[in-house]
């Protein structure tokens, strides 16, 4: 009796250390997300979640110049994040967006090219890496930076930050119909539709599809982000236990 007594006590005893035990795992395999519009204009971030995983944020929001936007991922989670502009919506959230648009606030698919992606695949647990970048394979609307925060091993700087809408060849622009301003610059794939430039048919290896005129520019201007389909070896970043400050317009230009 005593001793099933003394057992019981110890586990008595144990069970809130468990509790706690567990909570805190949880807590540190969460995956912290700041967004931060440095752009001198309202921008919509779209989100979008991959394998079912928990959408974040909604699928989208709106975002003043100078905000700041916290969103929690669980352990295991994957999917992207991008900026759309010049968007309205009515009060039902139907709406569409100028660039980067999904044709509703709260976005249940991705966003239509050219726009900028930041790309996640985190960690199922917080010994296991995480994998990002930021993407100019489907072309670029937005400068964006992405910084990884408080973890552990390479944890590379990953972005664009310079404005491609400004040196955006012609053949690639994507202009405001009432303004005629350059809003985005179409990938070579996205402009042609051409396995050459989009790494199909043929060119559907690393070995048959070389980088490009146009994603050389890409490259040569955004020297830390993916420029087309088979561009891993230089901008696939990896970071253990980390969060992440994914930054619109990081130089705070438009």
């Amino acid at each position: 009796m005593a001793t099933t007594m003394t057992s019981n006590k110890l586990n008595l005893y144990l069970l809130p250390l468990i509790i706690a035990s567990l909570a805190t795992a949880n807590l540190v395999s969460a995956t912290v997300f700041t967004l931060q519009n440095r752009c001198p204009y309202t921008v919509w971030p779209g989100t979008l979640s991959g394998n079912g995983a928990a959408v974040l944020g909604e699928g989208g929001f709106a975002m003043f110049p100078g905000a700041l936007v916290q969103l929690t991922a669980p352990a295991g989670w994957s999917g992207r994040f991008w900026a759309r502009t010049g968007c309205n919506f009515d009060e039902a959230g139907n709406g569409n967006c100028l660039t980067g648009d999904c044709g509703l606030l709260k976005c249940t698919g991705g966003g239509a090219p050219p726009v900028t992606l930041a790309e996640f695949t985190i960690g199922s647990s917080v010994t296991d890496k995480d994998f990002y970048d930021v993407s100019l394979v489907d072309g670029y609307n937005v400068g964006m930076g992405l910084r990884a925060t408080g973890g552990d091993g390479d944890c590379q700087y990953a972005g664009c930050v310079t404005d491609l809408n400004a040196n955006c060849p012609p053949e690639l622009r994507v202009t405001d119909s009432g303004s005629g301003v350059v809003v985005a610059c179409k990938s070579a794939c996205e402009a042609f539709n051409a396995p050459e430039f989009c790494c199909t048919g043929d060119h559907a290896t690393p070995q048959t599809c070389s980088p490009t005129q146009y994603s050389a520019m890409f490259k040569s201007a955004c020297p830390a982000a993916y420029s087309y389909a088979y561009d891993d070896a230089s901008s696939t970043c990896t970071c253990t236990g980390s969060d992440y400050l994914i930054t619109f317009c990081p130089t705070g230009s438009s």
